[in-house]
């Protein structure tokens, strides 16, 4: 008996990834020149996965906002995230009939103060393995850019310039100041 619950045991630890913790899943957000502007914060569901984003310091009004293929965040240009992430190999765009990309998002609105605060789902994805796995290889990264997404033009919608950018890994959540304000206080100190 004792056997069958050291194999049991086992196989569980293999099932969810020997321990790690891949839901809910949280990075920071970063600007161009390197401040921190605020969080992504990722977590499983059933039809896929949610992201909440937190901002401030961005301009006002509507703007892309896409999972890339890398989970790398350099600054000022963000190349290094790569294009927008799409295994299932559609084409762009929320209002292509021939899309979209697993990484396509609906447009991120942030208000005239240049805060922003949603909700989004990237339906499809997961936070598991497997092929649409955000976490696949090293991981991927989640993009904000300065205009917003038309939903149809190849190959990323139009979206302008890349402006802040969040890492999406096993380890993205080690830096861990809950939100831009606090860490603001804390580099004035």
């Amino acid at each position: 008996m004792r056997v069958v619950w050291i194999g049991a045991l086992v196989s569980l630890l293999m099932i969810t990834g020997c321990g790690e913790k891949r839901s809910p899943l949280e990075s920071a957000l970063y600007n161009q020149e390197g401040d921190r502007i605020g969080s992504v914060t990722l977590t499983e569901q059933s039809d896929g996965v949610e992201v909440k984003v937190q901002a401030e310091g961005l301009e006002a009004g509507p703007h892309g906002i896409h999972i890339h293929e890398f989970p790398k965040c350099e600054g000022p240009d963000f190349k290094s995230a790569g294009n927008h992430f799409n295994p299932t190999k559609k084409k762009h765009g929320l209002l292509n009939q021939k899309g979209a990309h697993v990484g396509d998002l609906p447009n991120l609105d942030v208000e005239s103060s240049g805060s922003a605060k949603a909700k989004l789902m990237i339906s499809g994805a997961t936070l598991k393995d497997g092929q649409t796995s955000l976490l696949r290889k090293e991981g991927t990264s989640l993009v904000i850019h300065s205009e917003p997404d038309d939903g149809m033009s190849q190959p990323a919608g139009d979206s302008g310039d890349r402006v802040a950018c969040a890492e999406i890994t096993l380890n993205s959540d080690k830096d861990k100041a809950s939100d831009p304000t606090d860490l603001n206080e804390k580099q004035k100190e």
